[in-house]
């Protein structure tokens, strides 16, 4: 495999921005096994659910106010919500309200959260165009494609610099799917990847903020303009992601073509996507999954005295807030997840309340977690160690956590995640609807029927 590290430009890279938009502007309509297929309904599921979930939250209202400023037309639904505007602020708006709770969908190989961008800038296309079912999930897995590619093209060399990667390469996911709602052919698709190109979204130093879940928002708009744009003549280079001065090199010391040529329309990049059983940063999720295991084992938060982790450092460089102040910060903090596991047996979005994360108990319990750095475990792994009062003490080692695709989420487990966070906003009996229009969404000949349950 072909991989460059070196900060030297590559001058001799493939046409890969004309080869991917080839594959999305040609592909066949549903050209993938049946697996794909459903993975793609999964995929859809679990992003409106967490759409629909955050809705009311803030984030979402303030910058809803924001976007009213601007007196947008009346195109588009915002998840959850009953006021309508323009596509590009609804593709805005719900790519927020999404990642707001930190429970979308996980490409693992690169951290992507990609039905953020994607699903939200399709579907706001899709309901003013009256699109199909069809046509949007053929959108959804060929956009998931794009994006996840070209984050593994570049991985971990671009995160590491601090690029929140769901929103670099979400504008490219978004782009290429809304490219071929819109039906364009290889040139325009060409320039709608190259205008998206110069539109990567998002600093990781934003992390535990109301911006974070900016990121895939701005993407999601970013890429349905960049499709409109191209449709109307709008150029940009046809070289926009491999020249030497193009998106991959200027994001990254590492880009390794090979990722996104190998298997193109063989293999699927949505086939590797994880959904969350816990609300927070995926590599907190095997702390809290030992920490339930523990509580099932009799360690409560009043018997424990201490608790060891042992973590790749990633953990603490993503997640090592000892003293989070709010929800948002709650999220990127394994002592708090260790906690809310403890205590509550659980880790939704209930337990990352500004309330919870202040609580008394709470606050005393994630005190008692250390963690200690030790890069001989997998980033996906976690030893954990509770001493007790008592003396005796309690080992537990996960190396794959509930939601990877080791262990990963069922149908069921998807069906009851988005009934929880969508009852409180739609009521049982939209939720019950929109449930069962996500699985059949395929066979939809108008996805406005499914906008108007949810919404």
């Amino acid at each position: 495999m072909a991989v460059n590290t070196k900060v030297e430009a590559d001058q001799n890279a493939p046409a890969v921005t004309r080869i991917l938009a080839e594959f999305v502007a040609t592909h066949p309509s549903k050209g993938w096994s049946d697996a794909v297929e459903h993975e793609a309904h999964r995929t859809f599921l679990n992003w409106l659910g967490c759409a629909v979930g955050a809705s009311q939250h803030e984030a979402v209202q303030a910058a809803l106010r924001a976007v009213q400023v601007l007196e947008p037309a009346t195109q588009a639904m915002i998840a959850g919500r009953q006021e309508r505007v323009d596509i590009a602020n609804a593709a805005l708006i719900n790519g927020i309200s999404s990642h707001l709770f930190d429970f979308d969908d996980t490409h693992l190989k690169t951290i992507i959260h990609p039905a953020g961008p994607v699903c939200s800038a399709v579907l706001a296309l899709a309901e003013l165009s009256g699109a199909s079912g069809r046509q949007l999930i053929d959108a959804v897995v060929l956009g998931i494609d794009v994006a996840c590619r070209i984050g593994n093209t570049i991985y971990p060399h671009h995160y590491d610099r601090g690029w929140h990667i769901t929103g670099s390469t979400g504008s490219l996911g978004a782009a290429a799917a809304c490219a071929r709602l819109l039906g364009l052919d290889t040139d325009k698709t060409t320039m709608a990847l190259g205008i998206a190109a110069s539109q990567p979204v998002g600093l990781r130093e934003q992390f535990g903020t109301m911006t974070k879940p900016f990121h895939p928002g701005g993407a999601a708009r970013a890429g349905l303009m960049s499709a409109l744009l191209a449709r109307e003549g709008f150029t940009a280079s046809p070289r926009a992601i491999e020249a030497p001065r193009g998106f991959a090199q200027v994001v990254s010391t590492k880009f390794d073509w090979n990722e996104i040529t190998d298997e193109l329309g063989q293999r699927f990049e949505i086939s590797f996507n994880a959904y969350k059983p816990f609300a927070c940063g995926i590599v907190i999720h095997p702390s809290i999954d030992a920490c339930v295991q523990l509580r099932g084992q009799g360690v409560t938060a009043d018997n424990l005295v201490r608790l060891d982790l042992r973590v790749h450092s990633l953990v603490l460089e993503l997640t090592g807030k000892k003293e989070p102040a709010d929800g948002l910060q709650g999220k990127f903090s394994v002592y708090h997840g260790c906690a809310a596991g403890l205590i509550f047996g659980r880790a939704s979005e209930e337990e990352y309340d500004d309330a919870i994360v202040n609580r008394e108990d709470v606050v005393a319990t994630r005190r008692k977690v250390v963690a200690i750095v030790d890069d001989t475990i997998d980033e996906a792994a976690v030893e954990a160690t509770a001493t007790l009062k008592d003396g005796k003490s309690v080992h537990i080692r996960v190396d794959h956590a509930i939601g990877s695709l080791q262990r990963p989420m069922t149908d069921e487990d998807l069906m009851a995640k988005f009934t929880a966070m969508s009852v409180p906003v739609l009521g049982a009996k939209k939720t019950r609807s929109l449930i069962q229009q996500c699985w059949s969404l395929s066979d939809a000949g108008d996805v406005r029927a499914l906008v108007a349950q949810a919404s």
